[in-house]
C-alpha cells in the first residue's frame, strides 16, 4: 500500500472522526441538509459537490483489457465529508484563516492485475484549502480533484488520472446510455424512516480508453466503466451492520445494481433493492422480494482475518435471471487506515449464468462493507 506522504492531515481525521462523528452515532441532534423525498436530479448542475449534506462520493470502477488481453480492475474513490452542519462557520474569526474549510476530501484508488495475482491500492486525504482538494463546477463541466488525483466530468466523456508509487492510470470514460436516477428520482431509501436515505444516480455503462502504468511498464488498455455519484446525510439504521453492493454489465448489455443490507441477526433488511436498466437505458426498480442472493464460497482475509463472501448466485424472478459472480482475484480488500480507517472488500467479477435459460455472461464489481468490523460511517 502507498503510504499517504502528510502525515499531519491523517491525524486531523482521527480528531474529526472522534469530534464530530462519534457523537453523531451517539444520537447528538444534526442539523445537516436532511434528504425526506425525491430528489429530482438534473445535469450537468447535480454532477457537483453538495454541501450542507454530510458525507458524499463519486466512485468509478471498471474492468479493462490490455492488447495482449491480460485482464484488469480499476476503481477510484472520491469521498466529501463535511465536518459541521451549515452555518457553523458563522463563528469563525474575521477575516478566516486559509486554512479554515468545512470540507475534507479523502480517495481511493486501486487497480487489480488479475493475471499478475496482485491488488495494488492506495489513498490521499486533504482538506478543501489552499486548493489542495475540492470541486470546481463550470458547466458544462465539473471537476472533482484531490492533489495530483482528478476526475473531470465532461458533456460528452468523463477522464480520470491517478499518479502513484506503484501505478498510475489516465482514463477516458464515454457514456452509451443516459445517467440512471434510482429510487424514486434519485431518492434512494436505505432505511425504515424518511431520512435514512441518500441521492444516488449512475452511469452504468462507459467505454473506456487510455494508458495504464504498473511499476515503471505502461501499455495501452480499454474496457468497460461504471460511476456512482452519492449524497447523504444519514447514518446506516440501528441494526444494520453493512452493505453487498453489486454493479454488473451483462453481455446483451442490460445492467444490473443491486445493494443488500445485512442486519445483525445475518438477515437482508427489507428496504434492500436495486436497479435494472435495459439495453436501451430504460430503467425499472428491483425490489427485496424479487431477488434471491446466495453466498457460495468465501475467502479469509491474511491481512484483517475478515472472512467475506467469494462466490454467489444471484436470481433475479421478474428477469428470468439466474447469475454466477466470481471473483477475478481472491484478494481485492481495501486497507485504508490513513484516510476513512475502513477495511473493505472491493473488486472485480465475472459473471455467467442464464436469462430464460439462455446462456448469458459479464462482468462488474463488488463492494463489501460491515465484515472486518460493523459499518458505523454515513452512508
Amino acid at each position: 500500500m502507498v503510504a499517504i506522504r502528510v502525515k499531519h492531515e491523517f491525524f486531523i481525521f482521527v480528531w474529526l472522526f472522534l469530534v464530530i462523528i462519534r457523537p453523531a452515532l451517539a444520537g447528538e441532534p444534526s442539523n445537516y441538509l436532511p434528504i425526506t423525498g425525491p430528489c429530482n436530479l438534473e445535469f450537468p448542475k447535480d454532477h457537483r459537490a453538495h454541501p450542507g449534506y454530510r458525507t458524499e462520493w463519486w466512485y468509478y470502477t471498471g474492468n479493462l483489457r490490455s492488447e495482449t488481453g491480460d485482464l484488469y480492475g480499476f476503481q477510484l474513490t472520491f469521498f466529501r465529508r463535511q465536518i459541521s452542519p451549515s452555518g457553523a462557520e458563522k463563528a469563525w474569526p474575521n477575516p478566516p484563516s486559509a486554512w479554515r474549510t468545512q470540507q475534507i476530501y479523502l480517495a481511493h484508488a486501486a487497480v487489480s492485475d488479475v493475471a499478475g495475482k496482485r491488488h495494488l491500492q492506495a489513498e490521499l486525504v486533504s482538506r478543501e484549502a489552499l486548493a489542495m482538494a475540492g470541486v470546481l463546477h463550470r458547466p458544462p463541466e465539473t471537476v472533482i480533484h484531490l492533489k495530483n488525483w482528478s476526475a473531470r466530468i465532461g458533456s460528452t466523456a468523463q477522464v480520470l488520472r491517478v499518479d502513484t508509487d506503484e501505478f498510475s492510470y489516465e482514463l477516458t470514460l464515454t457514456p452509451t446510455k443516459p445517467p440512471v436516477l434510482h429510487g424514486l428520482a434519485g431518492y434512494s431509501l436505505k432505511g425504515s424512516s424518511p431520512e435514512r436515505a441518500s441521492c444516488y444516480y449512475s452511469y452504468t455503462r462507459l467505454e473506456v480508453a487510455g494508458r495504464l502504468t504498473i511499476r515503471g511498464k505502461t501499455f495501452a488498455v480499454s474496457g468497460q466503466g461504471w460511476m456512482d455519484h452519492e449524497f447523504s446525510t444519514a447514518f446506516l439504521e440501528p441494526g444494520i451492520k453493512g452493505w453487498d453492493w453489486f454493479s454488473l454489465q451483462l453481455s446483451d448489455r442490460t445492467e444490473i445494481m443491486v445493494f443488500l443490507l445485512r442486519t445483525d441477526d445475518g438477515g437482508i433488511s427489507s428496504v434492500s433493492g436495486g436497479t435494472f436498466v435495459d439495453n436501451d437505458g430504460n430503467t425499472r426498480p428491483i425490489n427485496r422480494d424479487e431477488l434471491a442472493v446466495s453466498v457460495l464460497e468465501t475467502w479469509k482475509s491474511p491481512q484483517s482475518k475478515a472472512v467475506y463472501p467469494s462466490k454467489w448466485r444471484l436470481r433475479i424472478f421478474p428477469d428470468a435471471l439466474d447469475l454466477t459472480i466470481l471473483p477475478n482475484l481472491a484478494d481485492q480488500e481495501m486497507l485504508t487506515s490513513e484516510s476513512t480507517g475502513v477495511t473493505y472488500w472491493e473488486g472485480s467479477v465475472s459473471i455467467r449464468g442464464t436469462r430464460d435459460a439462455n446462456s448469458i455472461t459479464g462482468q462488474g464489481y463488488v463492494e463489501l462493507t460491515g465484515y472486518a468490523e460493523s459499518f458505523d460511517m454515513p452512508m
